[in-house]
């Protein structure tokens, strides 16, 4: 796309694809629920308050677009990859480097436009550099490879493709099907020892979308599980995603501490007492990356920001869902009532710089330094609570035979 067109071409395109959302003149008298479309295809539902917020978020990226056309035109048209501040730079260079990852950071937490999104999440998550260490036909010679190959990991992934996103008018498609089976399968036999866990079909799906190519949204996958997220996050007993859950059960204290000076965190001792268990809204939002809470619109700036600047922002954006809804979640009587609050919160969090704001802002600093000390504080636990349970399942089931 970007070699055959001009940057104002391109740049015409991608205006293009932004629509304003126009709900009828019934639907904003009486305010009732609009269907509609988003960026990504799927369809929407939501009020007409909802839809004002998706017009100014669209109204938003249009002027980041403008920013980021501004730049590619001033410093070229990968100018965010010379962001590296090496100690064999010259002091002119190195100070452009720095000024340019500053930048950087900043424009990619206020989003990355669609347009641009394919080729920055390629270069700056590591994934080109990853797919360049091997053959240029690796994933064609991996997908013949294993075409007709019969395994549980395939199984469970042909049982999972028609419940991914099902009436989205291109991943619900037998050609999205396929699309989506030949990345999953493949990297089912990239890492035998992940093959496939139910989530990752979610988090493909949506790099599809974004990436428009198999093999791109293939190296995106395995960017993302090879590097960006903790390890052993979807292996068989799930042991990375028990600690991230046990990380975050230990930082929602630390993090939402109103009026905490002399006590536990209000809204952390009111969940203890109605003995909820973050997991249960958590493990979805770890495992699928966020992919079937939020709408798809503020998943890609969730994302954006992921690719860039690691797992620790998964802790951010969940810490944000619970401090926004603070108040509300301090009313409930009931574990169902805590669920429905967080559901309800995250399927309509249409502003990702309202969620962004509160997650970078107000939750405050972490470091992937930090996140790393934390998580292997509680590897223990969680490797002890695996082997009881373990053993539990061994000894029942001697018990049968």
């Amino acid at each position: 796309m970007y070699g055959t067109q001009s940057r104002r071409d391109v740049a015409y395109e991608y205006q293009a694809q932004i629509p304003i959302l126009r709900p009828s003149i019934h639907a904003r008298r009486a305010n009732i629920t609009v269907k509609f479309q988003d960026l990504y295809g799927f369809t929407v539902e939501g009020n007409v308050d909802d839809v004002n917020v998706l017009n100014e978020v669209r109204e938003k990226v249009r002027e980041q677009g403008r920013v980021w056309w501004a730049l590619e035109a001033s410093k070229g048209a990968n100018w965010y990859l010379q962001t590296h501040v090496s100690s064999t730079l010259k002091s002119s260079l190195k100070f452009s480097a720095l000024v340019n990852a500053i930048t950087l950071k900043r424009l990619i937490r206020k989003g990355i436009p669609p347009a641009l999104r394919p080729k920055v999440w390629f270069s700056l998550s590591g994934a080109a550099k990853k797919k360049s260490t091997v053959p240029e036909s690796y994933y064609n010679d991996l997908s013949k490879a294993v075409e007709g190959m019969v395994t549980p990991a395939t199984k469970q992934i042909d049982h999972d493709l028609p419940r991914t996103f099902p009436g989205h008018p291109w991943l619900d498609t037998p050609e999205g099907h396929a699309a989506l089976r030949r990345v999953l399968v493949g990297y089912s036999f990239r890492d035998s020892d992940v093959g496939y866990c139910q989530g990752l079909n979610y988090v493909a799906a949506l790099l599809l979308l974004v990436m428009k190519t198999e093999e791109d949204a293939f190296w995106m996958l395995a960017v993302l599980l090879e590097n960006v997220l903790v390890n052993d996050c979807y292996t068989t007993n799930l042991s990375g995603c028990h600690v991230e859950q046990r990380v975050f059960k230990d930082l929602l204290p630390k993090k939402c501490p109103r009026h905490c000076f002399f006590e536990k965190c209000r809204i952390y001792a009111h969940l203890e007492d109605l003995e909820f268990d973050v997991s249960l809204v958590a493990t979805e939002w770890f495992l699928c990356v966020f992919s079937k809470s939020l709408p798809s619109e503020t998943t890609m700036r969730v994302w954006d920001v992921l690719f860039y600047e690691g797992a620790k922002v998964l802790f951010h954006v969940a810490l944000a869902i619970f401090k926004m809804k603070e108040d509300e979640l301090l009313m409930t009587h009931h574990v169902g009532d805590v669920i429905n609050v967080l559901q309800r919160t995250t399927h309509h969090l249409f502003d990702p710089d309202e969620l962004l704001t509160v997650a970078f802002d107000k939750v405050g600093s972490m470091t992937t330094t930090t996140i790393s000390k934390q998580r292997k504080k509680q590897e223990p636990a969680v490797m002890a609570e695996l082997d009881q349970r373990l053993r539990r399942l061994n000894s029942v089931n001697g018990d049968d035979k």
